[in-house]
């Protein structure tokens, strides 16, 4: 992919300490598959108030999020949302969160995103961007070890600028 989950889990890791109440909800799209909406609001229960709330209705669980979030500043990353159903079982409005917090989304589908302040689209790297990063992952270093420099050229050119 474009780094849409490394970048949100690098936002996650420099901001959480920001709030009290957070929580990363990965891969949303695969746990609705295995798991249903119901346990989208029971794992950020558990994430944040380190207790799983039993509800058994996707209604219940955004009246539970009402509830509890309506007047708290809280953190929410839901990586790789696929469906609406998803968005809104968890942040379907503004009004159930505090002021100051945040909801961060990731998804390969723009549309889902009508009703978010700000989008920031995946860029692509650059081949000298995509080379640093590389080199930093491979060697440590920000440029390719002696010996490596035209393999790991060919190894970048050939995942076009994707993280």
């Amino acid at each position: 992919g474009s780094g849409k989950t490394t970048a949100a889990k690098a936002i996650y890791n420099q901001i959480h300490h920001e709030f009290e109440f957070k929580s990363f909800l990965a891969d949303v799209s695969n746990t609705t598959s295995k798991h249903g909406l119901v346990h989208l609001p029971k794992k950020l229960s558990s994430d944040i108030m380190d207790q799983e709330i039993k509800i058994s209705t996707v209604d219940g669980g955004i009246c539970w999020i009402e509830k509890q979030f309506s007047h708290r500043r809280v953190l929410i990353i839901m990586d790789n949302i696929d469906g609406v159903e998803q968005l809104n079982a968890i942040a379907g409005n503004h009004k159930w969160f505090g002021p100051g917090s945040r909801i961060i989304i990731t998804t390969r589908d723009k549309h889902l995103l009508l009703k978010v302040d700000k989008v920031y689209p995946a860029q692509i790297l650059n081949k000298e961007e995509a080379l640093e990063l590389f080199s930093w992952h491979a060697f440590g270093n920000r440029r390719p070890n002696e010996g490596y420099f035209q393999l790991s050229e060919k190894v970048v050119s050939y995942c076009g600028g994707l993280p």
